[in-house]
């Protein structure tokens, strides 16, 4: 059963792999993003050592990471999912002999394994050449990213995967999928460092799974979190990815009795 789910992965790297061409401009936008972003930020330090607790350096190196780290676990699954629910055809993934929510992770994952490879690697090689950032010198905090970088994935694939199964319940969610987008890039951090909004807000939003997503995993590759502090941040991500899995099974079972009750 294991092999039939790494199936998944690997055609949808092949998949992605087929329709390669399309990522190169996507290099180029993202690259393009962190220009705007590092000479704005540039603007806003105006010779100042610090702000927010980021130094200049840093907040260029989060900023390059940030976005290409996007390009990793970012996906359209919630989209995917909804088309699905509203052309008919997920009925059929409730006879197949396997678990529907599962196979959409996996096929998530081959899309991130393709996004990492020929997305964020090769632009990020040309974000170190364009702009100054400094890239960590410690193996644990390079390893501690990487991991971190996987759960990202993970907590973002969840919330589309939630997100999308609204369909059941919600003529369109296409309304709901565009606010996720923009919630998702502003709360988590990408938009504007969380340790930059007014601190009432930063303790509502310690609360919400969307730090996990790109300022903790940000704030360890820029050397703000060291040593033991890597693995407390990897734990609320962990803790999140926990949380997480329980509204998403709630709402597929109740997908699938409504499904069964509106279907016969």
């Amino acid at each position: 059963m294991s092999s039939l789910y790494l199936d998944f992965i690997r055609i949808r790297f092949l998949t992605m792999l087929a329709y390669r061409v399309n990522y190169y401009s996507g290099i180029l936008v993202y690259t393009l993003n962190i220009g705007v972003y590092y000479f704005t930020w540039q603007a806003i330090y105006g010779g100042k050592e610090q702000l927010a607790g980021f130094t200049a350096a840093q907040m260029t190196t989060y900023v390059a990471v940030s976005w290409m780290a996007r390009a990793f676990y970012f996906n359209n699954l919630d989209r995917e999912i909804a088309t699905e629910i509203r052309d008919g055809t997920i009925a059929i993934q409730f006879i197949r002999p396997y678990n529907y929510l599962l196979v959409k992770m996996m096929q998530g994952f081959g899309e991130g394994l393709f996004r990492f490879t020929m997305f964020m690697i090769p632009g990020m090689i040309i974000a170190i050449i364009l702009f100054p950032v400094q890239l960590p010198t410690s193996p644990v905090s390079w390893i501690g990213f990487l991991v971190m970088l996987f759960f990202s994935f993970l907590i973002n694939t969840q919330l589309n995967i939630l997100v999308g199964l609204m369909a059941f319940f919600i003529e369109n969610n296409d309304g709901l999928m565009r606010m996720k987008r923009v919630v998702v890039d502003l709360f988590s951090g990408l938009l504007i460092p969380i340790s930059f909004f007014p601190g009432w807000l930063v303790s509502i939003m310690n609360f919400l799974p969307f730090q996990a997503i790109t300022y903790l995993p940000g704030s360890v590759f820029t050397g703000r979190v060291q040593g033991t502090g890597i693995l407390e941040v990897l734990g609320i991500q962990v803790l999140w990815f926990v949380i997480l899995l329980v509204p998403m099974i709630i709402v597929w079972r109740a997908a699938r009795v409504r499904l069964f009750v509106q279907g016969g």
